[in-house]
C-alpha cells in the first residue's frame, strides 16, 4: 500500500524544509515558532509510522525503494531504501525528535527559531543517513550532520562550549576523511556508487584490510569506541539537553550502523581477520570506561561514559559472530550476536536520552550538574524521582526493561564464542549496576541535603508525559521484543550470508 509513496523522500525533506519554515516564520512574525517545530516533528513522527506497518518482515530485499538520476557524469543516483536495520532506526529519530522539541519548550529563550530549526535539519539529514543506498548521498547526508550538532553546541552549549565544539568537529570530520578515501577507491574499483555493487566488489585482502581500517577509523569515532572516545564527554557535558539526547540517543548509533551496512559486508575476510581487535576495543569500553563512570562527580559525564559502555556492546555484538563462526561454525549464532547488538543499540537510545532529559529538568532548577549538590530529590520530587529510577534500572539493565534484552542476548552469543569474553563482558552487569546505582543513591534518596532540594517544585505535567511517554517503549520492548527482533531477523540472517561469503 505504501510502497508506491516517496515515504524516505518526505520524512528526509519534510523536517529540512520545516525548519527552514520556522526560521522563515520567526522572521515575519507568523506566530509562536515552537508550535511550527512540535506540528512538523509530530507529522515527521506520524509519517514515518506507515514504514513499520508497510514493512514486509519476510524478506532482506530493499523497501520503501526510490531511485532517480542524481549526478549523471558519476553515474550517481538519488538512491532510497529501508531494510529492517536502517528502517527502526527512522523511527527512532522521528520519535526522539518530537521528544527534543516538547522538552526545549520553556527552557530555550535565546534563538528559540534557530534552535528548533536546528534539530528539524539534524532530524532531516539522520534520515537521509540511513535511508541512502547510493554512497555519494551517504557520504553528503554524513557529512551534514556536523553542521547543526556543531550550532546546536556552539550557541546553546555551556560555559566550555567552543572548546567541546572544535573537538566534536575535528574528530569527526578528520575520521571521515579516510572513509571518503576508501569510497573514492571502490568507486574507481566498481565504476558506480551504488552501496549493492560495493558489497559484490572483489577484492583481495591487503584491499579489504586498507578498506576495512579505513572505514573503523570513520564509525569508530562517531560510536564512539576507545580510544577515540575522548570528544563525546565533553560534548555531552557542554551541549544543551536537547543537544546531549540527540547525540546520545541517534548520531551515537551512526557509527555502528556505517559497520553493518559497509564495513563487513564489503571487507568480509578483513572483518574476520579483525574481529577480535574489535572484540578487543569493545570489552576495554565495557569494562574500562565503566570504571570510568564510578569516578565522575558531574551526572551528565557519568551517562556519558555509561554511553560509551553500552555502545561497546552493540560493536561486540556485531563482532562476535565472527569469532563464533570461526571456533564452531554456528551461523545461528552469529545472528543471534547481531541481533542483540541492535536490539542495544534502539535499547540505549531510549534509555539515555530519557535520563539526559532527567539531567534537564534537575538542572533548570537547580543550575548544577554536580552529584554532590544534590540529594534527596524523592522528597520534594516523587514523580519526577519514580521515572529517573525506572530509567535508572533500565540502564543498569534491570530484567523486564528494555536494557536487559540487548545485553542478555550479546552475552549469551559471547558464550559461543569465549567463556572469557562472556565472562568480561557480564561485567558491564555489575559495573553498569555500580555506577547506575551510586548516582541514584546521591540524587534521589537520603535527607534533603541542602535548602536549594528542599525548595524543588515538582516535574510539571509536560515534563512527566515526556518522561512517561519513553518509558513506554523501554518497557514495552523489555517484556515484548520479538515485534523488533521479527523486523531485523531478516535483514540480519541476509547480512551474516554476506559475512561468512569469503571474497579471497
Amino acid at each position: 500500500m505504501f510502497e508506491s509513496l516517496p515515504l524516505l523522500s518526505v520524512l528526509i525533506w519534510l523536517p529540512i524544509l520545516g525548519g527552514a519554515a520556522v526560521l522563515a516564520v520567526d522572521r515575519l512574525g507568523l506566530g509562536d515558532v515552537r508550535w511550527w517545530a512540535l506540528g512538523i516533528s509530530v507529522l515527521t513522527f506520524l509519517l514515518s509510522v506507515p514504514l513499520w506497518m508497510g514493512f514486509d518482515t519476510t524478506t532482506a530485499d530493499m523497501q520503501f525503494v526510490e531511485r532517480v538520476p542524481w549526478i549523471q557524469a558519476l553515474g550517481a543516483y538519488y538512491h532510497l531504501g529501508i531494510d529492517g536495520i536502517s528502517m527502526p532506526m527512522i523511527l527512532l529519530t522521528t520519535f526522539m525528535t518530537v521528544l527534543v522539541v516538547v522538552a526545549g519548550w520553556v527552557v530555550i529563550q535565546y534563538r528559540p527559531a534557530q534552535y528548533f530549526a536546528a534539530f528539524l535539519f539534524l532530524e532531516g539529514i539522520t534520515i537521509g543517513v540511513f535511508a541512502a543506498l547510493d554512497v555519494i548521498l551517504f557520504y553528503v547526508f554524513w557529512e551534514a550532520l556536523l553542521i547543526p550538532m556543531f550550532i546546536i553546541i556552539g550557541i546553546w552549549g555551556g560555559p566550555n562550549r567552543v572548546y567541546a565544539t572544535i573537538k566534536f568537529f575535528l574528530y569527526t570530520f578528520l575520521g571521515s576523511v579516510f572513509m571518503l578515501v576508501a569510497f573514492i577507491y571502490m568507486y574507481i574499483q566498481a565504476g558506480s556508487t551504488e552501496v549493492a555493487d560495493f558489497h559484490g566488489l572483489p577484492l583481495d585482502m591487503t584491499e579489504q584490510m586498507l578498506i576495512f581500517l579505513a572505514l573503523l577509523l570513520a564509525f569508530a569515532v562517531k560510536v564512539p569506541m576507545w580510544p577515540v572516545h575522548t570528544w563525546l564527554p565533553d560534548a555531552h557535558v557542554e551541549a544543551p539537553t536537547g543537544g546531549s539526547v540527540i547525540l546520545a540517543a541517534i548520531l551515537l548509533k551512526l557509527g555502528a550502523y556505517g559497520f553493518l551496512r559497509f564495513s563487513m559486508p564489503i571487507a568480509p575476510d578483513a572483518s574476520a581477520e579483525l574481529a577480535w581487535l574489535i572484540a578487543v576495543l569493545s570489552l576495554i569500553a565495557i569494562a574500562y570506561i565503566g570504571f570510568v563512570a564510578l569516578a565522575q562527580s558531574d551526572m551528565k559525564k557519568l551517562i556519558a561514559y555509561s554511553s560509551i559502555a553500552h555502545m561497546g556492546f552493540a560493536t561486540l555484538g556485531f563482532f562476535i559472530g565472527f569469532l563464533i563462526y570461526v571456533s564452531t561454525g554456528d551461523v545461528q549464532g552469529a545472528a543471534f550476536g547481531i541481533q542483540g547488538g541492535i536490539v542495544q543499540m534502539i535499547s540505549h537510545g531510549f534509555i539515555s536520552g530519557a535520563l539526559f532529559l532527567c539531567v534537564g529538568v534537575l538542572y533548570d532548577r537547580m543550575h548544577s550538574r554536580n552529584i554532590a549538590d544534590y540529594g534527596g530529590v524523592i522528597n520534594t520530587m516523587p514523580k519526577f524521582a519514580a521515572l529517573m529510577v525506572f530509567f535508572a534500572m533500565a540502564n543498569a539493565g534491570l530484567p523486564g526493561t528494555s536494557g536487559f534484552v540487548g545485553e542478555f542476548m550479546v552475552i549469551l552469543a559471547s558464550f559461543k564464542a569465549n567463556f572469557w569474553v562472556a565472562a568480561i563482558a557480564g561485567l558491564t552487569l555489575i559495573l553498569g549496576a555500580a555506577y547506575t546505582l551510586w548516582l541514584v543513591k546521591r540524587v534521589i534518596f537520603g535527607e534533603v541535603a541542602n535548602d536549594n532540594v528542599a525548595k524543588l517544585q515538582e516535574a510539571n505535567p509536560r515534563e512527566l508525559w515526556v518522561l512517561g511517554i519513553v518509558a513506554a517503549p523501554v518497557l514495552i520492548l523489555g517484556v515484548w521484543p520479538a515485534p523488533l527482533i521479527e523486523v531485523i531477523a531478516p535483514s540480519v540472517e541476509n547480512l551474516v550470508e554476506q559475512m561468512m561469503t569469503s571474497k579471497l
